[in-house]
């Protein structure tokens, strides 16, 4: 079983809006005199303005943008809102022998770090979180999905990629890719035009 991380796990940006983090992001893109467009500058979402600095701007300025939100994720991880149930679905997988792995937009790292404050990293691996300073291969792009399938040893049709967005669907969606559930759409009432933090 494959499980998302913002939405099925926990509310990553429960304690420490992402909207604040955004704002946070282009302020820092104001203080490096980066023109950023009035659509981004409006963005509610951290990881859709890495994905447009990832495109817009230079590789120095992407990895400043992704070491800050690294940052900030570490820190929200530290006040994020365990989602109801979402323990008792890892711990119950494990029971029955089923392997629970993680694929986030998240960083590895704040993943770990909620895990282990949880007492739940002994219960997933692997753990595929976002590319550093390559906000370009997360989800929708199926390459984590499958890297976690590849880690577990398991055939893509055998795995549920368990999300709570349009960018979980749409990485399952290529031949080869596990099936997806999306059984959670915590307030997301359209789907994001950009990969969104899940």
């Amino acid at each position: 079983m494959l499980l998302d991380f913002d939405g099925p796990v926990c509310a990553i940006f429960a304690g420490y809006p992402a909207p604040r983090v955004a704002a946070d992001l282009v302020a820092l893109l104001d203080i490096e005199r980066v023109a950023v467009p009035p659509e981004e500058r409006s963005e509610s979402d951290p990881l859709a303005v890495l994905r447009w600095v990832g495109e817009a701007c230079p590789a120095d300025l992407t990895v400043m943008i992704e070491e800050t939100l690294c940052a900030a994720e570490l820190h929200a991880a530290a006040v994020a809102a365990p989602t109801p149930f979402g323990r008792e679905v890892i711990l119950g997988a494990v029971a029955r022998g089923v392997p629970v792995a993680i694929v986030s937009n998240n960083s590895a790292a704040a993943v770990e770090a909620y895990l282990t404050a949880h007492d739940l990293a002994a219960y997933v691996a692997p753990i595929i979180g976002r590319t550093y300073g390559d906000p370009g291969r997360v989800k929708p792009n199926p390459a984590p999905v499958l890297a976690a399938v590849r880690a577990l040893g398991a055939e893509a049709r055998s795995c549920v990629l368990v999300g709570d967005s349009i960018t979980d669907v749409e990485a399952a969606r290529p031949p080869g890719s596990p099936r997806s559930a999306t059984p959670t759409t915590r307030g997301r009432s359209t789907p994001s035009r950009r990969p969104t933090s899940s």
